[in-house]
């Protein structure tokens, strides 16, 4: 039966089990499950740890205690960055995880706890995104976050970055899993992230405080993106990607899996493109997702006060995105409206190509009406110069 929280000393013999070497999350879940609780784990005697199917050597350093030092410190150093220790036995754990073949028997979590309880959905992609992938997952993220669903991706480079910054731009809800300690920023260049999603997101990982992000975490950080979520949603990635290896893990969970077609000459959509071929949902806005979620999800999404989005949000959002659009080509008419029939959303346009087909205007006419359309989020700029427009 899960408890709602757990004392320190509890605390520590749950850190202390995570930290001892050798000990792997099946066979420290089958110790739980068999123990009932670490504290009798480390109770019990060599011979009853190795009649539990341990070897003599993990039995000993059972015995001995040895990682509880090692605890201690991880303790002070979750003290220090405001670090919360959620076992599996505890009820803020998230409920679908729990389900899965391997869930951690611990989680480390930084942000709002309450987000592990609410309605989790996994967006994921390549680190090297087209415009097009980014102006998808922007778009998609956003609205799903919108209609109350709770965004989980791993905080990397690219289409997960890219996830957390819609949901947080929507005023939505949003999780960060991650393949490091979550007092580790990995991107670095994602520590402004970082910090904002542990105030208003939330970010969690199975690996002990500043654990490093080494190559072979991340397939197994990404079973708990997919195990936490209702579904996944693949926007852009390899056909052997991490997103694609996410989204088979998905899959063996009884997860629904969601995907975003791309240009079939793209290898970045290779990926979302084989999975809808092999019975991936196709997506093109928020509602495909919403619709193909369990009856029990969409109520919860209703009943959470969402609704005003699910039936009249997008035609607001929509009304208010040309009201912007009729304010500004009012006031600079003709040389907008040729920009934003320029500009594409799916690649980016070089300023020197505007320069050269609106040769009518000058360069400085054409940076000002670009800067103008920025500023009211029609236009996006990209490094180098390049444009897309908003979708």
């Amino acid at each position: 039966m899960p408890v709602e929280t757990v004392s320190r000393e509890e605390e520590l013999h749950w850190i202390a089990l995570r930290l001892l070497p050798g000990l792997g999350t099946r066979k420290a879940g089958k110790l739980i499950a068999r123990f009932r609780s670490p504290e009798a784990v480390f109770r019990a005697s060599r011979t009853e740890l190795e009649a539990a199917g341990l070897s003599g050597a993990l039995a000993q350093s059972i015995t001995s205690g040895c990682s509880f030092e090692d605890a201690v410190i991880q303790q002070e150093k979750m003290l220090a960055t405001a670090t919360v220790a959620v076992p599996i036995s505890d009820a803020r754990y998230p409920p679908l995880l729990r389900e899965i073949f391997d869930p951690p028997i611990l989680l480390f979590a930084r942000g709002r706890l309450e987000l592990l309880q609410s309605t989790l959905f996994g967006v994921v992609g390549t680190r090297r995104p087209t415009p097009y992938g980014l102006a998808a997952t922007e778009r998609l993220a956003g609205d799903l976050a919108r209609a109350g669903l709770t965004i989980v991706s791993g905080m990397a480079r690219g289409v997960d970055t890219a996830a957390h910054k819609a949901a947080l731009a929507g005023e939505g809800d949003t999780v960060a899993v991650l393949g490091c300690g979550v007092d580790v920023v990995y991107p670095t260049e994602n520590r402004g992230l970082a910090d904002r999603l542990a105030t208003k997101g939330l970010i969690i990982s199975e690996f002990p405080m500043a654990f490093t992000a080494f190559p072979q975490n991340f397939p197994i950080r990404n079973r708990i993106i997919s195990g936490a979520s209702v579904g996944l949603l693949v926007v852009e990635g390899a056909q052997y990607s991490g997103s694609a290896i996410t989204a088979r893990l998905a899959l063996d969970q009884g997860r629904e899996v969601f995907a975003v077609p791309g240009n079939i000459t793209s290898k970045m959509s290779w990926g979302p493109n084989l999975l809808i071929k092999q019975g991936a949902k196709l997506v093109q806005d928020w509602n495909d997702v919403v619709v193909d979620l369990p009856p029990e999800v969409q109520r919860k999404l209703i009943e959470a006060g969402k609704n005003r989005l699910l039936f009249q949000g997008i035609r607001a959002t929509d009304a208010t995105s040309e009201g912007i659009r009729a304010s500004l080509l009012s006031s600079q008419s003709e040389i907008c409206r040729k920009l934003l029939n320029l500009i594409r959303p799916d690649v980016g346009t070089h300023l020197d190509n505007l320069v050269e087909t609106l040769e009518d205007f000058s360069p400085s006419e054409l940076i000002a009406a670009l800067f103008e359309l920025e500023m009211t989020g029609l236009v996006k700029q990209l490094p180098g110069k390049n444009f897309v427009k908003v979708w």
